[in-house]
């Protein structure tokens, strides 16, 4: 069992801030679960815990945690702005854009407050031009979605043959998304698992935990603390799907 020091220590260096004093048994649970069993684990570094996190938590649609996890990757640096818009625009794809709305305007609410505590005024969001929605050319763009549908699924891309492959897939999803500067292609899977676990997607929680595993970006071993933190984070019900996807890949399995 970790001791209290342990996992107050743990949320300090997570949270950024000082752990409250336990006042019910939900209160000591999580601490000593989430704190000191959870984040303290060595199989997942704190930032890469950072991206699961963030997508659970919007995924959920909790105001407090967000709040909470918005300013401490901030605080800590472990995720610039840039990079934070940047999962706000994929987990909108893979989660709704209702709820990458509320994530959108918690995270404009704690870089201001961020910068208030340290007595500044928050810098200005660079304004974006066409330049930052890549490619102009159309049938460049839907080049490129193939070929990153196929780097990022390790599967053939769809056909063009509907307005949700063509407009949807190739050429926003895979034309533009996973295509960005902001966040490589392995915290894009950070983002998206967690994402589709949440959504209770059976053909893209095998397809993403599959191309995850078989392309090397994510070990088998990350995978399964992959698991365990979303696990933490949106049940223990939710996560059996992620579970199995990785068993049946790790078997060879369809």
């Amino acid at each position: 069992m970790t001791s209290p020091t342990t996992a107050d220590d743990v949320y300090r260096t997570v949270m950024t801030v000082d752990p409250p004093t336990p006042r019910t048994p939900f209160d000591e649970a999580s601490r000593q679960y989430l704190f000191g069993e959870v984040w303290n684990r060595p199989g997942l570094g704190i930032r890469d815990r950072r991206f699961v996190t963030l997508a659970c938590v919007a995924a959920a649609d909790a105001v407090t945690p967000i709040d909470q996890h918005v300013y401490a990757a901030l605080r800590s640096g472990d995720l610039t702005i840039e990079q934070m818009n940047e999962v706000t625009l994929h987990f909108a794809v893979y989660c709704g854009w209702p709820k990458a709305s509320a994530l959108e305007q918690t995270v404009r609410k704690q870089w201001n407050r961020l910068h208030a505590e340290r007595g500044q005024e928050a810098p200005a969001w660079p304004t974006l031009t066409v330049e930052d929605l890549g490619p102009a050319d159309r049938e460049e763009r839907i080049r490129g979605g193939q070929e990153e549908f196929r780097t990022v699924n390790v599967i053939p891309a769809p056909p063009p043959d509907s307005p949700y492959f063509y407009a949807g897939i190739l050429n926003f999803v895979f034309g533009h998304v996973w295509r960005r500067d902001g966040l490589s292609r392995r915290e894009r899977r950070l983002v998206t698992i967690p994402c589709v676990g949440a959504s209770d997607a059976v053909g893209p929680i095998f397809s993403h935990v599959g191309s995850a595993l078989e392309s090397g970006d994510v070990t088998y071993e990350e995978m399964q603390e992959i698991i365990l933190h979303f696990s933490a984070y949106y049940g223990i019900a939710k996560g059996e799907a992620l579970h199995e996807a990785a068993r049946r890949w790790r078997a060879g399995q369809p």
